[in-house]
């Protein structure tokens, strides 16, 4: 069965559409055929699949062919046994008669030897010429087409339709093709079964040593190829998965040695999307196929059914997939494969699968999220075959033209270098490109970074290129072994042209070597295996060797420059990133991007640069990747220094600052700083508040929050943490307070006018708090100043250990740092004794001063005495405290002068003097009640009246009232005052009674007076 291989794949060429023979019996189709093929493909098709279930094909296409032609007249029953799928599905007998004799004796008996062959799915058209307008024609042909049905019509079936020439019959050709597609169906699940009858006899042998896949492969794939063209491309799509399944079974067996393949010209080019690429013949090998060709020829045959199907999201998935896993098995076979084939492959497969599946999408028909995934596995086509041409042009010598980012970094450090059998050498006539490689790898510098920040390279190689290539050679000298692993090469040897300055010899070796080279004859060259070759013998050998392997002309112009290279490396670069943007997957996107902010930078592209760096910046920031933050963002800053973007600079310079302190040097650290300086101090054109959360941080002290009372201002004291590494002195500083009962109270700031210097680490500073009204606060934002420009900063630190420096939290914390109380009575004065005093005596009269949780520290009694009352100020003032009233008692002042007076063991006094009308207390006398004895005097001119024994005496109140108007300014900057006026009731000192002591005869009388003085208690 195996010999028939190349026919069955002209077969396969050449039919494409199912067949339905036309027996022409009356030599009428000729005249039919316009209007029957007309009515191709069918519109409405339902046909059986694999499991005998209907399914609806929108349009079968099909080939009307006679029995006569010589497609069908030339096949040998063998190969209509072999090749069924392309023998005919439907027979249509086409006959016509205008006599019942003559379909009698002629027509009847031809017609029973043509349809008696069982095996065929056939049915009768009857043609009719009678014109209408002919009724004798039209009966006769009635009659004919009435006895044709009587002879082949059953009651199971209906073998005959009648199709009129003149006049058609409106559902005659819905007869024809009903008819037709019951001789399809028939034939088809006739088929089917036979072709799976077979297969199962196949499968059975598989282990057997008689096991031939290639005959396997013929059925199966006759058997797909049979439902491909019945448009049944399910059911195709399955056997290909099937007849893979089997192939990698009867690959993966042990003990058969077999050729891979993969070694002809041209077989670089991926054949993904091509079944044709190579015919079967080629390829086959005893009783199977060469791997290589036949599981890409297997890939071809399914991705072009998922096309068909308009799946072209499967078959980008399932590409990828494939493209993975083969190039699994072309590292397996490497050391017999081309230089870099696999490589080379795999960037070919990508590239093509792209275009095959862009090609076939169509969006509207997609749900969003499908359409996500899509571009998804596009992005990730686009990367791969990236990274595998970054490969090849770094073997070749554009290591230079590579930006040494992460993510390149970390593509090609893990990209096992190609692993022939023998490293290519250098041709015998490539001295002139060696010495011109040379010459451009002394001439390569490395860009300088901004700041001056020195930091390692980045690998692009996971081992060195240098010693792998010579380790791969064919022969290696022992006494050369030392050239090659060279001390002087540095902990980068072989990284690129940067590490092969490092390891080249010095300029004297270099010359000499240089000068014997050129001098010497070409065959040096191929004696030079016995040495060690240098950097540039090992990239020209690579290039050499990539020109016999790469047959794609584009794919190899995009390799023989340094500018082809970078506009092929931006070229997948950008398509990766365009179509992660638009899937799932952004962040892929966005970092590309920075790939391509590399090469813009580079060309001065400086504005195009900063926009890609910031996305990068931004997306490294959020997820806290602080690591490849430090490799980005200063060439960000350097971006936005040369474009003159103040402010973007500013915050770029703030960002390395707040970055981990071990990410740069201490001196680099110190140069983002005096950069900040600079530009502060500078004229900024639009100077805008800079904002530092991340590196200035603050919170209140430890400890329970600042209490005030109402009207009450204070000082309040903050701890910042510094991230500059070094002092850095402020012009101002403000902190605003959040209410925290009222989201709607203005926000309060609190300035302080004199510089601050904020050291490295912890500070505290202190800021003058004036009232605030009642309530909780919390703190807001911080500012500083250093010239115009302001600094900002939202963040908030935990409160850690005294010692701990570390400042960098954004908790913000719940505890408020101020409280301030609703207003209440803070101090309370009263009389101690305000009665039974009198008049034109020095009195003592005893004022009661008791606070109320509040300190007098440092308070004043301002004391005024009303008309007919004075206070001698030359004489002391006496203080002593008070034991009869609790400290913090908040009660009515006691006016029981016997508790009062009540002395105590640990009682306290003090003798004070009253200077312009006021008193200063004592530091005792700020927490506990304390008595203040002042002397003073009720005047009155006026002398007391008299009364008679037989009369009670009366003393106005009011005569004896005077007032003293006190006025206590306390708290710490006397910012409190309460004020009282208290009554003093004062008493004549003495009285005179007048009785009658005696009654003359003459009736005079004789009174007595008595002056009685009236003592003060």
């Amino acid at each position: 069965m195996a010999n028939f291989l190349a026919q069955f794949q002209t077969i396969k060429n050449t039919s494409d559409r199912l067949v339905i023979s036309v027996e022409d019996v009356s030599d009428i189709w000729p005249t039919v055929k316009p209007a029957f093929e007309a009515r191709l493909p069918f519109k409405r098709a339902t046909l059986n699949n694999k499991t005998r279930n209907p399914v609806f094909v929108e349009a079968l296409p099909a080939e009307f062919i006679l029995t006569t032609d010589s497609r069908l007249r030339s096949r040998f029953p063998h190969e209509q046994f072999l090749f069924w799928f392309r023998e005919p599905y439907a027979n249509i007998v086409l006959v016509t008669c205008e006599d019942l004799d003559e379909f009698k004796t002629i027509l009847k008996p031809r017609l029973k030897l043509i349809v008696q062959n069982d095996e065929r799915e056939w049915f009768v058209v009857f043609v009719s010429k009678a014109h209408p307008a002919n009724d004798q024609a039209s009966k006769m042909a009635k009659k004919v087409y009435a006895k044709l049905e009587v002879e082949f019509n059953t009651k199971k079936r209906e073998r005959c339709c009648k199709y009129d020439m003149h006049l058609p019959e409106a559902n005659f050709w819905e007869d024809l093709e009903s008819k037709i597609m019951e001789c399809i169906r028939n034939t088809l699940d006739r088929r089917v079964q036979f072709y799976e009858d077979e297969i199962r006899k196949l499968s059975e042998q598989r282990l057997m040593p008689v096991w031939n896949f290639c005959n396997f492969f013929i059925l199966k794939e006759s058997l797909a190829f049979m439902f491909e063209m019945a448009h049944l491309h399910e059911d195709a799509l399955r056997e290909y998965d099937e007849l893979e399944l089997c192939y990698l079974e009867t690959v993966n067996v042990t003990g058969k040695q077999r050729d891979f393949g993969g070694a002809d010209h041209g077989d670089d080019q991926a054949a993904l999307v091509n079944p044709g690429n190579k015919a079967l013949t080629q390829i086959v090998q005893e009783d199977s196929f060469r791997e290589f060709e036949f599981r890409q020829y297997l890939f071809a045959c399914q991705s072009k059914l998922l096309f068909k199907l308009n799946r072209p999201i499967e078959a980008a998935s399932r590409g990828y997939s494939f493209i993975i896993s083969f190039s699994k098995s072309l590292a397996l076979h490497e050391r017999i494969l081309p230089f870099c084939m696999r490589e080379v492959w795999v960037t070919t497969a990508c590239l093509a699968l792209i275009e095959a599946t862009t090609s076939n999408y169509k969006d509207e028909l997609v749900a969003p999220d499908i359409e996500k995934e899509f571009f998804r596995l596009l992005g990730d086509l686009y990367s791969l075959a990236r990274v595998k041409f970054m490969r090849l042009a770094y073997l070749i010598g554009y290591g230079t033209d590579i930006e040494r980012s992460p993510v390149n970094s970390a593509s090609l450090s893990l990209l096992p270098w190609p692993k022939p059998a023998v490293w290519p050498t250098v041709p015998a006539d490539a001295s002139t490109e060696v010495l011109e490689k040379e010459k451009l790898i002394l001439q390569t510098t490395s860009r300088t970074k901004s700041f001056g920040i020195q930091r390692k390279p980045l690998p692009l190689e996971p081992t060195v290129l240098l010693r792998e290539a010579n380790r791969r050679r064919a022969s290696l000298s022992a006494g050369n072994m030392s050239e090659m692993f060279d001390s002087r090469q540095g902990p980068m040897e072989g990284s690129g042209f940067d590490s092969s300055t490092r390891m080249s010899p010095p300029r004297k070796a270099l010359a000499s070597s240089s000068m014997s080279r050129t001098n010497s004859s070409p065959g040096n060259f191929e004696g030079s295996i016995d040495r060690p070759m240098r950097l540039a013998e090992i990239f020209i050998a690579a290039e050499h060797a990539l020109k016999q392997t790469i047959s794609n002309p584009e794919l190899w112009k995009s390799l023989s420059s340094s500018e082809e290279f970078e506009q092929k490396y931006l070229d997948l670069t950008k398509g990766a990133a365009d179509n992660y943007h638009r899937s799932w997957w952004k962040r892929h996107g966005v970092v590309l991007d920075g790939e391509i902010a590399a090469v813009a930078f580079k060309h001065g592209h400086f504005d195009q640069a900063a926009k890609s760096y910031e996305k990068v910046c931004a997306l490294y920031a959020g997820e806290g990747w602080q690591d490849l933050l430090a490799e980005v963002l200063p060439n960000l800053a350097e971006c936005q220094k040369i474009l003159n973007d103040q402010a973007g600079y500013l915050l770029s310079c703030v960002r390395l600052l707040s970055l981990d302190e071990g990410l740069f040097l201490t001196k680099e650290r110190q140069a983002f700083q005096s950069e900040v300086v600079r530009l502060a101090h500078s004229e900024m054109k639009d100077p805008v508040p800079l904002d530092v959360s991340s590196l200035i941080t603050f919170s209140g002290n430890p400890g329970p929050p600042l209490a005030l009372c109402d009207k009450d201002p204070g000082i309040l004291s903050v701890t910042l943490w510094s991230g500059f590494p070094d002092d850095i002195t402020l012009d101002s500083i403000s902190l605003t307070l959040n209410a925290t009962y009222n989201t709607d109270e203005g926000v309060k700031a609190l300035k302080s006018s004199t510089a601050i210097v904020l050291h490295p680490g912890r500070n505290t500073i202190t800021l003058d708090l004036p009232p605030q009204k009642p309530g909780s606060y919390v703190l807001g934002v911080l500012t500083g100043q250093i010239g115009p420009l302001r600094f900002r900063s939202h963040s908030f630190s935990k409160v850690g250990p005294a010692d701990s420096d570390d400042f960098m939290s954004y908790e913000k914390p719940a505890k408020p740092i101020l409280k301030v109380f609703k207003p209440r009575a803070l101090v309370d004065l009263d009389a101690a004794v305000s009665s039974a005093l009198l008049i034109n005596e020095d009195q003592w009269v005893g004022i009661l001063v008791r606070p109320v949780n509040y300190s007098l520290k440092a308070a004043v009694l301002h004391i005024d005495t009303g008309p007919g009352l004075e206070i001698k100020e030359s004489h002391v003032i006496e203080m002593e405290s008070s034991a009869g009233v609790s400290e913090n008692d908040g009660d009515q002042v006691q006016n029981d002068d016997a508790q009062i007076r009540t002395l105590n063991s640990d009682k306290k006094f003090e003798r004070l003097i009253l200077r312009d009308g006021k008193i200063e207390f004592p530091n005792w006398a700020s927490e506990i009640p304390s008595i203040l004895w002042v002397l003073v005097r009720a005047i009155s001119d006026t002398l007391s009246r008299g009364s008679s024994s037989a009369t009670t005496r009366r003393e106005s109140i009011v005569d004896g009232m005077r007032t003293i108007a006190l006025k206590l300014e306390f708290g710490a900057f006397h910012n409190q005052i309460f004020e009282r006026t208290l009554a003093v009731h004062f008493t004549y000192p003495f009285y005179v009674r007048t009785r009658v002591t005696d009654k003359c005869n003459d009736g005079t009388l004789l009174l007595q007076y008595t002056m009685i003085r009236v003592t003060s208690r």
